[in-house]
């Protein structure tokens, strides 16, 4: 008992473990992650309608999106955003490995009348064709991503991305890591839940890593027959990490604000929204 409670107490290094997939493509999962997108009065998978509103209005105006404008949403999910930037008359590409969430959003823009090119991919994996005049990663995704893949993704971007093209993301600050405790706790369902349809314990598991200013949650699933693991990666950024790691990709960081609603930048709040644009290349010195 004393080893095993050891074991689940243990500190795994930093992003040794990936399992962000499994949220996506679990049969039960999925649907319970599609519901939470879609429920307006919870912010677990995606911002209320309020907000998306009140974004995307503040995007048309800020990036002139309109008739011939290409975006690609990464990580579209259901197309929340995706479907107002084409109604707003943007060419759009939304892509998600959420075969459940692209299924409704395809859905979801025929019944609006609006053409959306959906793909059902994974984008540290797949390619896609550019250019693109802007590039959009909406609700901190970027934050779940190891450096390596960071760093692939961000190769990929500067690929398809046009340009004057443009690169906005948000990502999770140092406030919310500082204000963030490690802890445990235990919850049980008994009829079932989120993470199963059976009856379950779910024991969850804050880390944080000072050095690396990353946290994780650790979700263990106790359930009859199978126990798993999931691991929710958050890596925390301030201005100058977050200039520093585009710097190194060739990008660079041209404003920044408190939410992807362009509200002003403040020390306040848990998230740094930025748009970028890739660096120009300097002429080589004559030799």
């Amino acid at each position: 008992m004393f080893k095993r409670e050891k074991h689940i107490l243990a500190r795994p290094r930093p992003f040794e473990f990936y399992t962000a997939r499994e949220l996506w493509t679990d049969r039960h999962i999925a649907s319970g992650m599609l519901k939470y997108h879609l429920d307006d009065s919870t912010e677990l998978a995606s911002r209320n309608c309020a907000f998306i509103d009140r974004s995307v209005e503040w995007m048309v105006s800020r990036f002139a999106i309109g008739k011939g404008v290409r975006i690609c949403d990464l990580g579209c999910g259901p197309g929340l955003y995706a479907i107002r930037f084409a109604q707003a008359g943007a060419t759009v590409t939304g892509l998600d490995f959420s075969e459940n969430s692209i299924r409704h959003a395809r859905k979801a823009a025929a019944d609006a009348g609006v053409e959306i090119g959906y793909i059902w991919g994974d984008y540290l994996r797949d390619e896609l064709e550019g250019p693109f005049d802007l590039v959009t990663l909406i609700y901190c995704d970027y934050c779940a991503l190891s450096p390596d893949q960071r760093r692939s993704l961000l190769g990929k971007i500067s690929k398809i991305l046009a340009e004057d093209g443009s690169f906005f993301l948000d990502v999770c600050s140092m406030r919310l890591f500082e204000t963030t405790k490690e802890t445990h706790r235990t919850e049980k369902y008994p009829d079932g839940g989120f993470w199963s349809p059976k009856p379950h314990y779910v024991r969850v598991y804050i880390f944080k890593y000072p050095r690396e200013r990353l946290l994780l949650h650790k979700y263990r699933v106790i359930e009859p027959g199978r126990t798993r693991d999931i691991y929710n990666w958050i890596q925390c950024f301030d201005h100058e990490s977050i200039s520093n790691e585009f710097d190194a990709a060739g990008f660079e960081i041209t404003d920044r604000f408190s939410n992807v609603a362009g509200d002003q930048w403040t020390l306040d709040g848990n998230e740094i929204a930025v748009v970028a644009r890739k660096r120009s290349q300097p002429l080589p010195l004559d030799s």
